[in-house]
């Protein structure tokens, strides 16, 4: 039976048949047992076990690689947040656990990870931890266990290495992709960390999946440098920035800066601004009528852009761009 074949029915049945349990574990190989190598270039480590689980795991599986695959997050970040998860609550969604522990990541409202009400929707829960997930520099060259552990601060951080095999066997299931990748095309960069560390961002609270996926993506470029026409993977112009970011989730912008404040709907204060907004100002080649400089809004009065020639991607005070603000416009 195939793992397709074997999941779905394993989902629809109360129980976990013998059989699908096989028919999981064959499609995984068992490679040896690392906690340095990176998940990327092994795959997954050691023989998948899902004996245990039940409709109810399975599903919560499925919700954290769906959620996974709405912000954009390449693999193997679904497996190393399925097997974390795997560990900290066995996919169940407990209202309890230690101290204030809740949910399917064992996550504390008291350590700022949100309200034990959010906690406790899977969805949040793993949207909360892809996005801190995101923010660790070269994550897809760790092991499992470093980058679970990276995000986590467990007392056991050598306990999630042991759930990879399962939860590669489910997150390529779920993703339909496989669970194996090169670390090379993450586009995660300490350059980037430090940046973002510096300016003391972390992507708002509430914020959609899919913005959470394209500031994910602008952020993964900072340090980059600024090359006219440019539209990455290497170098960005400021339009070159902005289109490929929303492209990360499927929706085209035009190329130039001049015909993107076009897009979308126009917001008449800086007060509404939300992240994901595009401002615009005349620019070194344009004017207030067709604005030739793009940035987009963060949150928290920051923004990020390809400044110029000689300059990198980069976040900026929206403070310096206030007095020269010509036009803002939310894109979805």
């Amino acid at each position: 039976m195939p793992v397709k074949t074997a999941v779905a029915a394993a989902i629809s049945a109360p129980l976990l048949a013998v059989a699908t349990l096989a028919a999981i574990a064959g499609a995984v190989g068992a490679d040896s047992d690392s906690t340095t190598s990176s998940i990327c270039s092994t795959g997954a480590t050691g023989p998948a076990d899902t004996k245990n689980l039940t409709t109810a795991q399975l599903a919560n599986a499925k919700i954290i690689a769906d959620v996974g695959v709405s912000m954009g997050v390449p693999m193997p970040g679904e497996t190393i947040a399925i097997a974390t998860a795997l560990q900290e609550s066995g996919l169940q969604n407990l209202d309890y656990g230690d101290r204030d522990s809740l949910g399917l990541f064992q996550q504390r409202p008291s350590q700022g990870w949100g309200t034990a009400a959010e906690i406790m929707n899977p969805t949040y829960a793993a949207q909360q931890f892809y996005k801190q997930l995101l923010q660790v520099p070269g994550w897809r060259s760790m092991s499992t266990t470093a980058a679970a552990q990276a995000v986590q601060h467990s007392a056991f951080p050598d306990a999630y290495e042991k759930w990879s095999a399962e939860a590669s066997a489910l997150a390529t299931e779920f993703t339909g992709n496989a669970a194996t990748c090169t670390p090379t095309d993450s586009g995660d960069n300490t350059v980037a960390a430090a940046a973002v560390n510096a300016a003391g961002y972390s992507i708002p609270a509430g914020t959609p999946a899919p913005i959470a996926a394209v500031i994910t993506f602008a952020l993964a470029q900072l340090g980059k440098p600024y090359v006219y026409g440019a539209t990455g993977p290497n170098a960005y112009d400021c339009s070159g920035l902005i289109q490929a970011a929303y492209a990360r989730i499927g929706v085209e912008l035009p190329r130039t800066t001049f015909e993107q404040v076009k897009v979308g709907s126009p917001i008449y204060n800086v007060s509404q601004l939300q992240p994901g907004d595009l401002l615009f100002i005349p620019g070194s080649d344009g004017t207030a009528s067709a604005p030739g400089h793009v940035g987009m809004y963060l949150g928290d009065n920051l923004l990020i852009q390809a400044p110029e020639t000689g300059q990198r991607v980069k976040i900026s005070p929206i403070n310096q761009w206030l007095n020269s603000i010509v036009a803002m416009r939310h894109v979805t």
